[in-house]
């Protein structure tokens, strides 16, 4: 066998060898992905072929060479439909049965007219061995069919490129870079058949089998490198892209797959070469986030982006493939912040007196039972003060009701205006007010309530041109508590810091009063 023969033999075999590596890996490692099937088929189509056109090469006779010609047509005329069906289904699109079936017409007519040849020469006009090569080498005299299966492979092959192509506009780095070694692939064919059916190629040899293992070696590249059937098809990119919430991909290993745009703005670090590394790797300075997702539960999140402070809610999905195994997770990233913003101010409405936007009484109790809490834990003290607004039936009934709602408004904002941070001021109901002042010395619960008796009553209302003035009487309780001591609460102060705003009012009005 010639020397130069030999090496092109070794190629083509080593050639189809790489398209069974890559159907076998297609088969364990990615068989249920999109696209996956038609690529295992149509990789295991063209190491038959290409074994076949090997055997072709080695044989010594035509009757030897047409054998193995045969056998190669059992495969060929079934790659390029399954090439355009791979393509299809990467993109995320489906065709209709009847549509994938009529695929199939052409390349089985093509068997026919190949095996039928003798009996009409629709396919092959004439078959013999070529005079002016060193080795056996058929010669091949195509026929009408021949041309008909020639086209069907070249718009299958070029169909199979538009669709990909279409998709470069609006697809990420990595599906391009995809798409281009797919097309890549998809061309050298294109280029092999042109040589060998205008007889550029040497001796007549096909240079199809070689040009096929050709185009799986970019297919594979995309395959290894990209990942290509691990990610969601370019189709599902857009909806991807487009989703809300952030969402991030990850493998049974932690290792990223996948990732949309909105996941950039928790995590900067992502892009296109963090693909396959450990999504542990780029949360070492958010020890926080690292922890919500070790522990892989449903949680709340907080980060500042731009300085504003954003709420997201954090959920797991675990993902299985056909046969309920495992196979990753995908973590959504909701944005809420506007529910927690909203449901921040409905709290705050449902705390605040909707008149006088203080504390309303149920609250009120609320956050001081918290307080009293804290100093039976602690120890400390705590004082009371009970007021409410003198003759204020009075108001209501000279004035009218708006004139009324203007006094306490006023009352409560000067009010507001006196007392500490840390101090708690409410509406007790009607026109009558209450506060309580931790760690708060008798004497001076009592001067602050006179500095606001004295304050209100030196201030004049006006509403609708009428001038109002008012006077408070105001009641003062106090009370030391030790760390463990539960004896004391608001419940048991409210009424004495009552009764002192009682003998107030019976002092005359307008003045403070202590019961400790």
């Amino acid at each position: 066998m010639p020397r130069e023969l030999s090496l092109y033999i070794l190629v083509i075999i080593l050639a189809g060898a790489l398209s069974l590596f890559l159907c076998l890996f297609a088969l364990l490692k990615i068989k249920d992905a999109p696209g996956a099937k038609p690529y295992i088929i149509v990789t295991l189509l063209s190491s038959i072929f290409t074994f076949s056109y090997a055997l072709e090469l080695s044989s010594t006779s035509l009757e030897q060479i047409i054998f193995w010609l045969r056998v190669e047509y059992l495969a060929l005329p079934f790659i390029p439909v399954f090439l355009l069906l791979m393509c299809i289904e990467y993109i995320g699109h489906r065709i209709k049965k009847v549509w994938k079936y009529a695929l199939f017409i052409i390349p089985f007519i093509t068997i026919f007219m190949h095996y039928t040849n003798d009996s009409h020469h629709f396919y092959y006009k004439s078959m013999g061995l070529r005079g002016d090569s060193p080795f056996p080498i058929i010669k091949l005299v195509g026929g009408p069919w021949f041309y008909v299966h020639s086209l069907f492979l070249f718009l299958c092959v070029m169909i199979s490129i538009i669709i990909l192509l279409r998709q470069l506009k609006n697809s990420s780095f990595r599906f391009r870079m995809q798409i281009s070694m797919m097309v890549a692939g998809l061309l050298i064919p294109i280029l092999a058949n042109y040589y060998y059916i205008n007889g550029l190629s040497s001796y007549g040899i096909d240079l199809g089998p070689v040009s096929m293992s050709i185009t799986f070696i970019f297919h594979g590249a995309a395959l290894l490198t990209f990942q290509m059937f691990n990610v969601a098809p370019i189709a599902r990119e857009t909806v991807f892209e487009s989703m809300k919430e952030g969402v991030i991909v990850l493998n049974q290993q932690g290792l990223i797959v996948d990732y949309n745009h909105g996941m950039r703005k928790v995590i900067p670090l992502l892009d296109e070469h963090t693909i396959g590394k450990s999504i542990t790797s780029l949360l070492n300075g958010n020890q926080h986030l690292r922890e919500i997702i070790d522990l892989k539960q449903d949680s709340d999140f907080t980060c500042s982006i731009n300085g504003d402070m954003v709420h997201y809610h954090i959920g797991f999905s675990p993902v299985f493939n056909k046969s309920n195994l495992p196979i990753g997770q995908i973590i959504t990233f909701a944005d809420v912040t506007e529910r927690v913003l909203m449901l921040e101010k409905l709290k705050q409405l449902a705390s605040l007196d909707g008149l006088t936007q203080i504390l309303n009484r149920t609250f009120f109790i609320k956050k001081s039972e918290i307080l009293f809490d804290a100093l039976s834990r602690e120890g400390g003290s705590v004082s009371i003060i009970m007021f409410d607004i003198d003759h204020f039936k009075n108001v209501n009934d000279t004035f009218g009701h708006e004139a009324g709602d203007a006094v306490i408004m006023h009352v409560a904002n000067t009010a507001k205006e006196y007392i500490r941070e840390g101090d708690l001021l409410g509406r007790y109901g009607g026109e009558e007010f209450i506060v309580s002042l931790p760690n708060t010395a008798l004497p001076t619960a009592y001067e602050l309530a006179d500095v606001i008796r004295e304050k209100v009553s030196e201030s004049i209302s006006e509403v609708n041109g009428e001038k109002i003035s008012v006077t408070c009487s105001f009641g003062v309780t106090h009370a030391s508590i030790e760390a463990g001591d539960r004896g004391h609460s608001i419940q048991t102060l409210m009424p004495l810091a009552d009764q002192a705003l009682y003998a107030a009012k019976k002092n005359g009005r307008n003045c403070v009063r202590i019961i400790a």
